[in-house]
């Protein structure tokens, strides 16, 4: 299964390089893109496997005609994206320990275990990973503040990827 931000990465991807054709296979999902020379991408993809929307077909510069507003727009994007990577050098992060479902709370009536702004200790308790039908509750590990919520109730979650942003005390 392909999610939307992956068919989007790679049609960046692709649009910036030489390529015209790309096809990739996963599991029964197979993604095909290709680049026209009119300026348009093709997305095509095998709807039975794909759960999440479709990729919308995007209008498409070429390559030879790109204007002076693109690159400003560019240039804009790095100079953000270099100030948010500054200020996330001070943060620690609070990753999940295995894979598994992520919830906010112990229960749906619940109140979260914490938001932004709270003060957590090493051994608070920040959210739940469910993996196999076992509640793991996680502990910050680290003493600070909550500055990040890095994924969504209910979103599933990869080992050592980053659940929190945390401003250390």
């Amino acid at each position: 299964m392909f999610k939307v931000q992956e068919i989007r990465e790679l049609i960046r991807l692709i649009d910036n390089s030489s390529i015209s054709e790309f096809s990739y296979e996963n599991d029964g999902a197979t993604l095909s893109i290709k680049k026209q020379l009119e300026g348009v991408q093709q997305v095509v993809a095998d709807q039975t496997t794909i759960q999440a929307a479709p990729a919308p077909v995007a209008p498409v510069a070429p390559a030879k005609e790109e204007t002076t507003e693109v690159k400003e727009v560019a240039k804009q994007e790095a100079v953000v994206e270099e100030v948010e990577a500054e200020e996330d050098e001070d943060l620690v992060e609070i990753v999940s320990p295995m894979v598994g479902t992520f919830y906010r709370k112990p229960s749906p009536e619940s109140d979260t275990y914490v938001e932004i702004g709270d003060s957590i200790s090493e051994d608070s308790v920040v959210c739940i990973v469910e993996a196999m039908k076992l509640f793991n509750e996680i502990e910050a590990e680290t003493t600070g503040e909550i500055v990040k919520i890095l994924v969504e109730d209910g979103e599933l979650v990869e080992y050592g990827q980053p659940l929190f942003k945390v401003k250390q005390k």
